[in-house]
């Protein structure tokens, strides 16, 4: 399961559970079995990282809604082996990594100062 598969089903859960609402619009969701059904879209919710780079800043004091384990890449790197002190490559790896999300009222637009 991808990373946007993952925070979209957190998503869907999220608003049964009252925590989170919908854009008022309407999708098309492809279960697991195959069957299709119509769902409300979700509102929006992103880590603190990625509501930076959209220049919006976590209010103060907000805790986080969701807690979710995502896909975390790491690149090839090199490092010293510990026996010969010879660099060595070290491939790329895939793990799981708690993430934690916030919803839009949550965040305020960045503002720049003159």
């Amino acid at each position: 399961m991808t990373n946007a598969q993952i925070i979209f089903n957190a998503q869907l859960k999220l608003m049964e559970q009252g925590v989170i609402g919908s854009t008022g619009r309407q999708l098309t969701y492809e279960k697991e079995d195959g069957t299709k059904e119509l769902v409300p879209e979700p509102e929006p919710i992103h880590t603190y990282a990625i509501w930076k780079e959209l220049g919006y800043q976590v209010s103060k004091g907000q805790k986080a809604i969701a807690a979710i384990q995502i896909w975390k890449h790491t690149e090839p790197a090199t490092r010293k082996d510990k026996n010969s002190g010879e660099e060595v490559e070290v491939g790329e790896k895939m793990f799981m990594k708690t993430a934690y999300f916030f919803k839009r009222d949550q965040v305020e637009k960045i503002t720049k100062s003159a």
